[in-house]
């Protein structure tokens, strides 16, 4: 007799044990906490200025014919940077870059103004400056695209022909 209450103790503790908690759907939770199933326009705003910055790689990507004109007549409120390393960049680079190493970008967007100046040579961006990323390929342009984009750059462009098309575009060899 105490063998059989036992066992079906037992058996009662197994079903309890593996019985899961019902789940409660996201929507049906915010309802709870909200009383709504509409979140505020200030929550949907913050949430969407959140997906904004976790979105990886999403630059505008300019051709060469876009990008041309802007070489032919450079501005001091347009950035073309060239990622490459310096080494790189003896090889060449399009009219009117500036150079700001991929390996240094994250840390330069950092400094003050003043030091940023003394040790790149130009003026550091301002946050709704357009940039323009290009490199050899158009990897690391894309990379630093994010990069800025994670440092609070708003007008980000790539250009991801880069150096390799722009070279062929206009008939110059690249250094091997």
């Amino acid at each position: 007799m105490h063998r059989l209450a036992f066992a079906r103790t037992t058996a009662a503790a197994r079903i309890v044990a593996n019985a899961r908690a019902p789940t409660i759907s996201p929507r049906i939770a915010f309802q709870l906490r909200h009383g709504s199933t509409k979140p505020s326009d200030e929550r949907k705003q913050a949430l969407e200025a959140r997906d904004d910055l976790q979105r990886d790689w999403d630059a505008k990507v300019i051709t060469y014919e876009e990008l041309k004109p802007k070489t032919q007549q450079p501005s001091p409120e347009k950035y073309l940077i060239d990622v490459r390393e310096p080494d790189e960049v003896l090889q060449g680079s399009i009219p009117s870059a500036v150079n700001l190493p991929l390996s240094v970008i994250s840390s330069a967007f950092h400094l003050p103004s003043a030091e940023f100046k003394e040790k790149f040579g130009f003026e550091k961006p301002r946050t709704d400056q357009e940039l323009t990323f290009y490199c050899r390929s158009g990897k690391r342009s894309t990379t630093a695209s994010d990069v800025a984009k994670r440092n609070g750059y708003k007008n980000i462009l790539n250009y991801k022909g880069s150096w390799l098309e722009w070279t062929a575009r206009e008939g110059q060899k690249p250094a091997a």
